[in-house]
């Protein structure tokens, strides 16, 4: 195939288009689709030039190309110093394939169900840490949850020296980059450069190698033990064999538990802080998800939370209206390839835009409105919908992050009463490589919150008490 144009974009410099890409992605985006329309190209900087698409039919073309035709791994480099090179996240071909097998189980089936034991008692546990009348950051409280269940769901660590020394810093490594400005740190070389422990990128690495020690006396404390026996993942994957026989190396354990523990809490609790902004911004909303909630009655299971068909609309459109990641990974072809009418040479760099297909009018009809009816008139495909990325390098944390979500919200909402501190709108901002709401949400606890069934049961009680 001959050498082929790569599709119209902005003409701005290169530095500037790297800064508008850190400083507001998704205006970014909307402004380069409204001129460019389905396909374009960003030169960002001292990156190779990235062509967005934003067509399902281009997505699906991707998505379900032979795995061999396409490379993944190799141009999530930006990410390597967060979880080091041995990450699922950087891995390409057999190796991937591998890692993968080996990951996948503990995050399907009846795994699911102690999962959920684990997220409703988190839930309820960090509210009630909550005064009623005092202002509190919502991402901020979510992220105590997911940060607890993935400590607890991958370690089976829910007290100990251990745990009390990975929860802080953990967050605090993560907090480094929680602004535009600061998330430059990420996308400038020039930025990581190692003075000390006084020096932004000195910090990180340094709570990032304290992670890591944390890791590896977790991992040779469990080697120690004459059978693993546990139900948490890292057990799982200490136990797990490759088809030759082999356990993965500490190197490798050590990269994907770090991959776990970044990547499986904080979008999560970034995706919550949406969930409870729309909920409270929209009064219909919030009176149609309680009435369905209280429809269970007290303390209902958890598997059943999880089927109630407006609370997992509610999510769905959460992570459609402002997905946590704006692209899926990169897909570079290993030779040339056709994707639609775009001819394109190998080792291009090729995005499917979550965010811009997400808001196509021909799909989504005023898709600037949080409007969770659109789940439950309508089935969209994997290519129309992808808020967990497609093909191979679909999210494989994907079930256990649904399940947190509908389980969190449902717990919450059905205990407490929340308003949010002001009405102006909430804008989404740069978070590290996400994308989180402005400021963190801020809301109040206005008191404990009964069901229809509650309120009855204490009217009767009221009235059989009264002389």
């Amino acid at each position: 195939m001959a050498n082929t144009k790569l599709p119209d974009g902005p003409q701005q410099p290169r530095l500037l288009q790297l800064i508008q890409w850190i400083a507001d992605p998704l205006s970014y985006l909307d402004a380069c689709a409204k001129r460019y329309g389905d396909a374009f190209t960003l030169r960002l900087a001292t990156f190779e030039p990235i062509v967005f698409l934003s067509d399902p039919k281009a997505i699906q073309e991707i998505f379900t190309a032979d795995a061999k035709q396409f490379d993944s791994g190799r141009t999530n480099g930006i990410v390597r110093p967060l979880v080091g090179e041995h990450s699922l996240l950087l891995l390409d071909g057999t190796h991937h394939q591998r890692q993968r097998r080996l990951l996948m189980p503990p995050f399907h089936g009846e795994r699911m169900h102690s999962y959920s034991q684990i997220i409703c008692e988190s839930a309820k546990q960090v509210p009630s840490q909550w005064t009623i009348g005092e202002p509190f950051e919502v991402r901020a409280a979510m992220q105590d949850i997911t940060l607890e269940v993935i400590l607890h769901a991958v370690f089976g660590l829910r007290e100990g020296e251990r745990y009390q020394q990975l929860k802080p810093l953990l967050a605090a490594m993560l907090n480094l980059t929680d602004s535009p400005l600061s998330s430059s740190l990420l996308f400038f070389k020039f930025l990581q450069q190692d003075l000390g422990a006084w020096s932004p990128w000195g910090r990180m690495m340094r709570r990032r190698q304290q992670i890591y020690d944390l890791l590896q006396a977790e991992i040779n404390e469990r080697r120690k033990q004459p059978e693993l026996t546990g139900n948490d993942v890292l057990s799982l994957i200490m136990s797990a064999r490759d088809e030759n026989g082999q356990p993965m190396t500490d190197a490798e354990l050590q990269d994907e538990l770090m991959t776990l523990l970044v990547a499986g809490h904080e979008t999560t609790a970034t995706a919550l802080a949406w969930a409870f902004y729309w909920i409270h911004t929209l009064p219909l909303v919030r009176e149609k998800l309680l009435s369905e909630l209280d429809s269970l009655g007290d303390d209902p299971e958890p598997m059943a939370i999880a089927k109630l068909p407006y609370l997992s609309a509610v999510c769905s459109e959460t992570l459609r209206i402002y997905p946590i990641v704006p692209f899926a990974f990169l897909r570079v072809p290993n030779s040339a390839v056709q994707i639609m009418q775009h001819h394109f040479d190998a080792n291009t760099k090729l995005a499917a835009c979550i965010y811009l297909t997400h808001h196509r009018e021909d799909l989504y009809p005023e898709p600037n409105q949080f409007k969770p009816e659109r789940f439950i008139e309508r089935q969209f495909s994997p290519y129309e919908y992808l808020p967990f990325g497609g093909g191979n390098r679909r999210c494989i944390g994907l079930a256990l992050a649904q399940l947190e979500m509908k389980l969190v919200l449902a717990t919450i909402l059905s205990k407490y009463q929340l308003a949010l501190t002001d009405s102006n709108p909430v804008k989404p901002q740069r978070r590290g490589l996400t994308i989180a709401p402005t400021g963190g949400i801020r809301m109040v606890l206005q008191g404990r919150r009964y069901s229809k069934e509650q309120t009855s049961q204490k009217t009767i009680s009221s009235v059989s008490t009264t002389p």
